[in-house]
């Protein structure tokens, strides 16, 4: 007779079991619950246990692969937790990374992230402390964070940038516009009053490379003679330069002073990072794209990158990320870990968390969010002075409302949330 794979139970090994025949605590049910507040996609995940009332939410927001996070998680992650200790995330992580034989991925490691942080929020509530403590402690009051000034010419972003540095941000990234071009980062009015973030409201059409190559550097020339040395200023090049015009413009912005150039090189072209050590002093930020560790664990070991970026939720969580950060301090890279507005406010909790029990933080990415995520997600961190600010409630300190999430769902989109292409004039397709 032929068993139901509906009857198996998931497999727990009795030497796991609590002595002197105390209940254990177990995961009862995960949860995927999508929503866009802000118009942005998100995913969260919510962990149930046998405690009434006690259960943890994660972020596993891939912004452009919403469904397949979805997915993965309820047919294949959730068969796995159901009567599991949530006490075991190390042990429960291990299992979930090996479980689909081939490791890694962006759709994997969203929806481990997304049980991860939701295990270390219920341990933080069961010890009444918030996560940071778990890490260690703090060693800093609050994180400082920067933010996004664009603009369609210089004087633009110079306003913009006045602007947050009234607010009390003493950290901004640039970005300008590059006439008739498909330009990163400056179609970007943060908050609820575009219909979609800002990588899927660029414009969709050309990309002239040499263009944007001469406008980075008057933008910079043009802040520093407006906003003076004490500001710390950013910019993204977003792997669209062929590698060695990216080595070019990181030479010719060492006279500005930039608190760091993010992403000038592709993962896939790694190898270009020794090059580029060789040629400036630019501080380097890379890691937004990475999702495994054979990618960064090379350029941190020879000290090639100066702030490691990557998106915690697309390396699985809190658990990978806090060994992430251990293993920078010893080669003097700080973190710097990516916070745009497809990271939940419940992500954006666990970046803070290890920002505050970092000893070797950098500087922390932050997204402006509308009122309506922050009354979707009670107990999302405050931004005052410049600087993050724990609640210090247990766990992540922020919860989401499920009956307020629905009544945001997913935006339609065309391409379903993915990436519109952007081409070189001759047609060819380019990296984003």
């Amino acid at each position: 007779m032929t068993e139901s794979h509906d009857a198996v139970q998931p497999f727990v090994p009795a030497a796991w079991e609590p002595s002197g025949g105390m209940p254990a605590l177990r995961i009862t049910d995960v949860k995927v619950i999508l929503t866009a507040p802000d118009n942005i996609r998100l995913v969260v995940v919510k962990v149930l246990t046998s405690e009434p009332g006690l259960y943890g939410v994660g972020c596993a927001s891939y912004t452009t692969r919403p469904a397949a996070v979805k997915s993965a998680i309820e047919e294949y992650l959730r068969p796995l937790l159901l009567g599991r200790d949530p006490n075991d995330i190390e042990d429960i992580w291990q299992v979930g990374h090996i479980s689909g034989y081939w490791r890694t991925g962006p759709i994997l490691m969203n929806a481990l992230s997304g049980i991860d942080m939701a295990l270390w929020d219920i341990k933080g509530k069961r010890a009444g402390m918030p996560v940071y403590q778990l890490l260690g402690g703090k060693v800093r009051r609050a994180a400082p964070v920067y933010s996004h000034a664009s603009g369609r010419d210089p004087q633009e972003v110079e306003e913009q940038a006045i602007a947050l540095m009234e607010q009390g941000y003493r950290y901004v990234r640039c970005q300008v516009d590059v006439p008739g071009n498909a330009t990163y980062g400056v179609d970007e009015e943060e908050g609820p009053r575009q219909p979609y973030p800002p990588h899927l409201r660029a414009r969709q059409g050309t990309w002239d490379t040499a263009a944007y190559a001469r406008a980075v550097p008057r933008l910079f020339d043009h802040l520093r003679s407006r906003l003076g040395e004490e500001v710390g200023l950013l910019h993204d090049i977003h792997e669209r330069l062929p590698p060695i015009l990216a080595i070019g413009l990181a030479k010719e912005l060492e006279r500005f002073h930039l608190f760091f150039l993010e992403d000038p090189f592709a993962p896939e072209d790694n190898g270009y990072f020794p090059f580029l050590r060789q040629q400036t002093s630019t501080p380097i930020a890379m890691g937004e794209l990475y999702v495994n560790q054979a990618e960064y664990v090379p350029l941190i070991k020879d000290r090639l990158i100066d702030f490691i970026r990557c998106h915690i939720s697309a390396i699985g969580g809190i658990t990978p990320a806090r060994k992430l950060a251990a293993y920078c301090e010893f080669f003097g890279v700080r973190t710097a870990w990516h916070g745009p507005g497809d990271v939940s406010p419940v992500g954006h909790a666990a970046n803070l968390a290890l920002d505050l029990s970092c000893s070797n933080f950098g500087i922390q990415e932050w997204f402006r969010f509308g009122e309506a995520a922050r009354e979707v997600f009670p107990g999302t961190p405050e931004v005052r002075d410049g600087m993050l600010w724990s609640n210090e409630r247990p766990g992540l300190g922020v919860d989401i409302d499920e009956a307020l999430a629905a009544r945001y769902p997913l935006p339609e989109h065309p391409l379903n949330g993915a990436f519109p292409e952007v081409r070189q004039p001759d047609g060819t397709v380019i990296r984003w």
